[in-house]
């Protein structure tokens, strides 16, 4: 038998209530997507108010973070620095947009978080937050 940890169904909700915390104290509607190892869907929630482009790019920064066990940051700086295009993966769900963070946990990627509808750099920001408080007692 095979087991695969992941981000449990619970641990997801959590990531997304705090985003939504956050997102609220600056007053700015964000979509909010939580995935697993494999880049699937595990939760997702679009703010009333967030452009709805941001559903997809919030889900595709999770799959891509899950996926490739990067910050899509690392991804678009390795996409421009390697001179590779999208096409490159055969993966139309990868992306290079700053706000997608893998969640690791023991040594291993058991999910992601992938966040859409501010700057990349705050997109950031509060994936990390989100990920910090839901597993501040299980340091990787």
């Amino acid at each position: 038998m095979f087991v695969v940890e992941k981000v449990s169904s619970s641990e997801a909700q959590s990531l997304i209530n705090i985003a939504i915390d956050e997102a609220n104290k600056i007053q700015k509607p964000v979509a909010i997507a939580v995935a697993g190892p494999e880049g699937e869907l595990i939760a997702f929630l679009r703010m009333d108010g967030a452009n709805p482009a941001s559903s997809q790019i919030a889900q595709s920064k999770a799959y891509t973070s899950a996926r490739d066990c990067k910050s899509t940051r690392a991804q678009g700086e390795f996409m421009r620095n390697e001179n590779r295009e999208q096409g490159y993966w055969t993966d139309t769900r990868i992306t290079g947009f700053g706000g997608g963070l893998p969640i690791i946990q023991k040594g291993k990627v058991i999910g992601a978080i992938g966040i859409s509808g501010l700057s990349e750099e705050e997109d950031e920001r509060i994936a990390n937050l989100a990920i910090s408080i839901v597993y501040s007692s299980n340091k990787s």
